[in-house]
């Protein structure tokens, strides 16, 4: 990334690709969850929704993306964007989720401090779009339409009666633009009789969630509005600072700022909305049943990702990490196996996963939020088993990361190189340690730990003590700025 291209934002003559990466995508439990939500998984093809999401506009005169984020997630989603050669990036990083409207503000405050007539095309992260080529082609007038103060969304031409997306009925066309219409109303997720009635009208379309219009009509649009969202948002743009090759809001700010929609904010209030029927394959990929829906299929109507075995099964989706998972004998389920958790249910109940995951964490099960795997700026760690007084953990090191400089008064730990070249700091001395070879780490002793060649250093490291929790840390020297 280029920090110089993070503070600047240079050539506002394009438009401005806005990508929304919040929410912890409950729904696709036990793989989406907060420390790791659905965006960053490859969930449809080889890359991550992100990483499609961005790729989207790439080459097809569009400036540099800007994401806004989570904090928490902020070296995975940089990684995800170094992965396919996404350069000059924007980030912005949310210190906590307040929803569509507070980060599409705080983009367009972002943006108008170079150029308040900047258009925004904003995407959500966690939709996937089949047909790309389409899709830039039905921007395009919405560019236009944006360019003349308009606040521009896009409509779904629905092809089957469904309950879990809102609806938008268009009016009459726009006629300066062609294929641009206003809009009559918004429509919540309806039951299923009501779906069935907006099919057959062919006025309804499903809402995106995906945006075009300039940084000054968003702003004027939201002083009229939502001033207090406004006031609250461009404050902590104002207050912003840089942080590595991240642009960190202002906490206390940002934090004031109404938890709502854009939909509730704007869209459904402004007499500048217009929206365009499109059909370029979206999918907000919301829920399993979506992902079998939209997934490819055997001879049975199953789609099994991962190490899966199937007999006499059909209409199924199965995926299982590192695990075999077999179905025998059933129909139209889906079963995720991660490792740490499964979920077996009807395919029907989709859309109850939610709950299920708010039970789970009413019980203070950490696999509601956290993954068995947790990444870090250096790298990742992955629990492989835990007990009484002791912990073991599969480490993966980038080449040229390291950890901070700590120590831990609670526990003790044995390094184990099982891939690479390790730098290890222990007391006062530095020692390397090639495959195969191990040290030994004393409670309280000053240590670190550095990939010192060029492949991902991979290590198995032991914990042992009466408290083994990720707060027993002090940080006396970081890299990543965590002290």
């Amino acid at each position: 990334m280029d920090s110089g291209a993070v503070i600047k934002q240079k050539n506002q003559s394009k438009p401005v690709p806005v990508v929304l990466s919040g929410g912890a995508g409950s729904r696709l439990w036990p793989v989406s969850r907060a420390s790791f939500p659905k965006q960053l998984w490859p969930l449809v093809t080889e890359k991550t929704l992100l990483q499609e999401t961005v790729l989207r506009t790439c080459k097809q005169g569009f400036a540099s993306p800007l994401i806004v984020c989570n904090q928490e997630h902020r070296f995975l989603v940089a990684e995800q964007l170094r992965e396919v050669g996404v350069e000059h990036s924007t980030i912005i990083l949310e210190p906590e989720g307040r929803n569509s409207a507070p980060a599409m503000a705080a983009a367009a405050c972002f943006l108008a401090n170079s150029d308040p007539e900047t258009v925004m095309l904003v995407m959500a992260a966690d939709a996937a779009i089949g047909d790309v080529e389409r899709f830039i082609e039905v921007v395009e007038p919405g560019i236009k339409a944006a360019e003349e103060g308009y606040f521009v969304t896009f409509g779904i031409k629905p092809d089957k009666p469904a309950t879990g997306y809102g609806y938008i009925c268009a009016g009459q066309p726009l006629t300066a633009i062609e294929n641009v219409y206003h809009i009559k109303g918004f429509y919540e997720k309806p039951d299923k009789a009501q779906a069935e009635k907006y099919l057959q009208t062919g006025q309804y379309l499903w809402n995106a969630g995906i945006f075009v219009c300039k940084a000054s009509t968003l702003i004027a649009e939201m002083a009229l509005y939502t001033p207090t969202l406004l006031q609250a948002v461009k404050q902590s743009v104002d207050r912003q600072h840089v942080d590595l090759d991240f642009i960190r809001l202002e906490e206390n700010s940002f934090k004031s700022a109404p938890h709502i929609s854009i939909d509730y904010a704007i869209a459904e209030k402004t007499k500048k909305s217009v929206v365009i029927p499109a059909d370029f394959g979206w999918s907000d990929v919301g829920s399993w049943d979506v992902l079998w829906d939209i997934g490819r299929k055997d001879a049975d109507g199953n789609v099994g990702i991962g190490v899966v075995e199937l007999l006499d099964t059909k209409n199924s989706y199965v995926r299982s990490e590192n695990h075999l998972t077999v179905l025998l004998g059933v129909e139209n389920l889906v079963v995720v196996n991660t490792g740490d958790a499964t979920l077996v249910m009807d395919k029907a109940k989709a859309q109850q996963v939610k709950e299920i995951v708010e039970r789970i964490e009413k019980r203070g099960l950490s696999q509601a939020r956290l993954h068995n795997r947790m990444y870090r700026p250096w790298g990742y760690y992955e629990q492989l088993a835990l007990g009484e007084r002791f912990q073991v953990k599969k480490l993966v090191v980038w080449p040229e990361a390291k950890l901070s400089l700590q120590k831990h008064f609670h526990r003790a730990e044995h390094w184990v190189v099982v891939q690479g070249l390790a730098k290890v700091t222990q007391g006062t001395k530095e020692i390397l340690l090639k495959e195969n070879e191990s040290i030994y780490i004393p409670f309280e002793c000053l240590h670190r730990l550095e990939n010192a060649g060029d492949l991902p250093l991979v290590m198995i490291e032991i914990q042992s003590g009466h408290y083994l929790g990720e707060d027993d840390i002090v940080r006396f020297d970081d890299h990543y700025n965590r002290l």
